[in-house]
């Protein structure tokens, strides 16, 4: 990467640098996308896998491809910045900056996600899940009890199902499991 330079070709004065990185901020974009292409590569490069073990196509295949993927994105995407592309604003987001964080609903958010991650083993998955839905449900603003705790036990029956039953993904079934 260049520093800006004046017309004599001196280096640019410190206020002139941070406008150029300003201007130019897509580029961390860059360097992170790059970061984790040679990241990718290197895991995929140096995996230790035994010839007779695989098949045609081999475990190093597709992070081989992800992270050649990442380096060439990262290529294009610096070069496209560096010629004057800019990323397009946000337009879809009906949110209003000026309005201060709503704590209470981060809160009881990261509250219902503790207790969760407390119950499942006690309680099992669709108890827990359960409560989980419900209480996301109550912290984004729900307030109607006839209907948000039959829904979550659906959701969260249903869940269990399609992950422990169809999937076979093993997830704690809890005291309920005896039962149904």
């Amino acid at each position: 990467m260049t520093t800006p330079t004046t017309d004599d070709n001196t280096p640019a004065p410190t206020g002139e640098r941070r406008t150029w990185l300003r201007d130019h901020s897509e580029l961390g974009v860059c360097v992170l996308l790059l970061a984790l292409g040679v990241l990718v590569l290197t895991d995929a490069l140096t995996m230790d896998v035994d010839i007779t073990q695989r098949g045609p196509v081999g475990p190093k295949t597709v992070p081989v491809v992800v992270g050649a993927g990442l380096l060439v994105i990262a290529a294009l995407l610096a070069v496209d910045v560096l010629r004057g592309g800019r990323g397009q604003a946000e337009t879809g987001e009906d949110v209003d900056l000026s309005e201060p964080a709503d704590w209470r609903t981060v809160l009881l958010l990261t509250g219902v996600f503790l207790g969760f991650a407390v119950l499942i083993e006690p309680l099992g998955f669709p108890v827990a899940g359960a409560l989980l839905f419900w209480g996301a449900a109550f912290a984004l603003g729900s307030r109607r009890t006839d209907r948000d705790p039959l829904i979550a036990a659906v959701v969260s029956f249903v869940t269990y199902t399609v992950f422990n039953n169809l999937l076979g993904v093993p997830l704690p079934g809890g005291p309920l499991m005896g039962v149904l």
